[in-house]
C-alpha cells in the first residue's frame, strides 16, 4: 500500500521528528585532528592553504594537545618538519627527531591523549619520496629496512599507534613483527591501507610537510584511482598483515571504497579527509559561495554513512566546536 497511507515527509516534519529518526550521527570521538610539528622555540606558523592549521615548535604542541584533549578530540595524527633531509632519511629515526620529540612532550603534558605518528620517510629525504630510490623507483625491500627503524624509534619515545604511509608491499607485517619483537606489542598499527595517488594532497605535500618531489612521481606506489577492487585487495593484505584499523585516503571522491571496505571486512575503518578537501571547501567559504559549517557538516556525515569510524581531517576541532555547541578557540 502506498500514498497516502505512507507519507515518509510526517517524519521530517520538524527538526525534533528529523532527530529522533536520524540514522548516523556525528561524534566528538570520531574525530582525528593532525599536528605538525617543527623545529625551534616559540613557533606558530600558520600553513597559509590550510587556514587555521600550524607549524608548531614542541613548546607550543603540548599546550595545542591539552587544548585538543579538553575539546574532546581523543587522537591526533602527528607530522615532523625536519631539521635537514638526507638520502636515508635518518632523521625520521633519530632518537632526537623531530617527531621522537613532539611525542614526548605530548604525552608528558596529556598522557591520556591518543598520539599517531605518521610513518613515512618523504618528509626526510632529499628526492621527497618514500624511501630509497634506485634509477628512478621506489625500491620496496630496502626501504622497509628504514620502515621498521622509524617504527622502533616511535614506539620508544611513546606513540600509541604507528599510521604508514607509504603503500610499500609488506609494511604492515613488518611493522607488526619488529613492534612486538621488541617488546611493543600493545602499539597499534592503522594502515593507509587504500591509499590512491591523488592530486589533492599537493596543500599538504608543498605547505604542510614542504616535501617537494625532485623528479618522477609516487604512481609507482600509490594506488590507481580507477582501481576499486585493488584497494579491496589492499586493505585484506593489511589485516592479514596485522593492521589494528584500516584507512582509506582521500575520502571525498572515494565514498564507494569506504563503503565497500567497511561491507567485506567489518573492521575499524578510518577516513582521511585530505589538504586538498579542506583547501577547496575553505577557498570557497572565504568567496561567499558555500556555508562551510554546513557544507562540512554534510561530507562529514556522508563519510559516516559510508561506512568510516574514524574521520582525520584538517576541520577536525571546528566540527568538535560546532559539536560541543560552541565556537572554535
Amino acid at each position: 500500500m502506498g500514498f497516502p497511507v505512507h507519507r515518509l515527509r510526517r517524519l521530517r516534519r520538524n527538526s525534533m521528528l528529523r532527530e529522533m529518526v536520524r540514522e548516523h550521527r556525528l561524534a566528538v570521538s570520531d574525530l582525528i585532528c593532525p599536528l605538525f610539528a617543527v623545529h625551534g622555540t616559540g613557533v606558530k606558523r600558520e600553513i597559509k592553504i590550510l587556514p587555521g592549521n600550524y607549524h608548531l615548535s614542541v613548546d607550543l604542541l603540548a599546550h595545542e594537545a591539552r587544548v585538543i584533549r579538553d575539546m574532546g578530540i581523543k587522537a591526533v595524527l602527528l607530522f615532523g618538519i625536519p631539521a635537514s633531509k638526507d638520502p636515508q632519511a635518518s632523521e625520521s629515526y633519530a632518537p632526537d627527531g623531530i617527531v621522537q620529540r613532539a611525542l614526548r612532550a605530548i604525552k608528558a603534558s596529556v598522557p591520556e591523549l591518543i598520539v599517531i605518528t605518521d610513518v613515512c620517510l618523504c618528509e626526510y629525504t632529499e628526492h621527497g619520496h618514500c624511501g630509497i630510490m634506485e634509477n628512478g623507483y621506489l625500491v620496496n625491500d630496502l626501504s622497509l629496512e628504514l620502515i621498521e627503524k622509524v617504527t622502533r624509534s616511535h614506539a620508544r619515545a611513546g606513540a600509541d599507534m604507528v599510521a604508514p604511509a607509504a603503500m610499500l608491499d609488506g609494511q604492515i607485517g613488518r611493522m607488526r613483527s619488529v613492534l612486538d619483537l621488541s617488546g611493543f606489542s600493545n602499539v597499534a598499527i592503522m594502515g593507509y591501507s587504500a591509499k590512491f595517488s591523488s592530486k589533492l594532497y599537493d596543500p599538504f605535500f608543498k605547505e604542510g610537510t614542504n616535501n617537494v618531489l625532485t623528479f618522477g612521481d609516487k604512481r609507482s606506489h600509490h594506488m590507481d584511482c580507477a582501481n576499486a577492487a585493488e584497494a579491496l585487495r589492499e586493505i585484506a593484505f593489511d589485516i592479514e598483515e596485522g593492521a589494528d584499523i584500516v584507512m582509506v585516503k582521500p575520502g571525498m571522491f572515494y565514498m564507494d571504497i569506504l563503503y565497500r571496505a567497511k561491507q567485506e571486512f567489518k573492521m575499524p575503518l578510518a577516513v582521511y579527509n585530505v589538504s586538498g578537501e579542506y583547501a577547496l571547501i575553505k577557498a570557497a567559504a572565504e568567496q561567499k559561495k558555500i556555508d562551510e559549517q554546513q557544507i562540512v557538516t554534510e561530507l562529514f556525515t556522508g563519510f559516516k554513512r559510508a561506512g568510516a569510524d574514524l574521520i582525520i581531517s584538517y576541520h577536525a576541532k571546528q566540527m568538535a566546536a560546532l559539536l560541543n555547541g560552541s565556537v572554535q578557540p
